[in-house]
């Protein structure tokens, strides 16, 4: 006989594990990498040292928060894989643009404070580097499949190639550009998403 698997199990661990990952992103926020403990996770999702334990070594839960936070969901592999690709794949036209940088925009505004905070722990703990560079070839493919579904919708008529877009966009969408124009700028949520519309169709729609 196949094993018994619990569906209410799965979905209670599915939830601790997500209010796990909420406390880790807010406490490594606020901490920072090396400030932060498994402890102080623990206190933050309320529940035990242990159940963050088995939940995740701590780079891995920095890497995990970051991408919980990004997404909104939890989930591995590129986003065009996930929800996102998902919820995209029927629109059309300016309808998918809009949906397209909106849930960028969206994304940003909620890693903008634990961004930093990453690139310090990567740059301080080979399990975070070793994470965080997986992470950068998603996010290369999602870059990649991003200028694909552009082109496919009718929203890009460049004639340059699909890699060079792909590094254009990559380097419009990055955090870096919400937390300067937000964070440091004082711009709104809505400013920032004008802004980044009319450089991602004049620069690598159009450009």
């Amino acid at each position: 006989m196949p094993p018994y698997v619990s569906p209410l199990r799965d979905a209670q661990a599915a939830a601790t594990r997500q209010r796990i990952l909420t406390a880790a992103g807010e406490a490594f926020s606020g901490s920072g990498y090396s400030g932060t403990s498994l402890a102080s996770i623990a206190r933050r999702a309320d529940v035990s040292t242990e159940t963050v334990k088995q939940n995740g070594p701590k780079a891995a839960l920095l890497l995990d928060a970051f991408d919980l936070a990004f997404a909104g969901t939890m989930g591995e592999g590129p986003l065009h894989h996930r929800e996102l690709g998902e919820q995209a794949a029927p629109l059309q036209g300016e309808e998918f643009l809009a949906f397209h940088l909106g849930w960028i925009a969206r994304a940003n505004s909620s890693i903008s404070r634990l961004w930093s905070r990453l690139l310090e722990a990567a740059a301080s703990d080979p399990a975070v580097a070793k994470r965080y560079a997986a992470q950068q070839e998603n996010r290369r493919y999602d870059m990649l499949r991003s200028i694909e579904a552009y082109r496919d919708k009718g929203l890009c008529r460049s004639s340059r190639p699909d890699e060079e877009l792909a590094a254009e966009f990559s380097f419009l969408i990055s955090p870096e550009g919400y937390i300067q124009l937000v964070i440091e700028s004082g711009w709104s949520h809505d400013a920032y998403l004008a802004w980044l519309t009319r450089a991602v169709r004049r620069l690598v729609l159009e450009g």
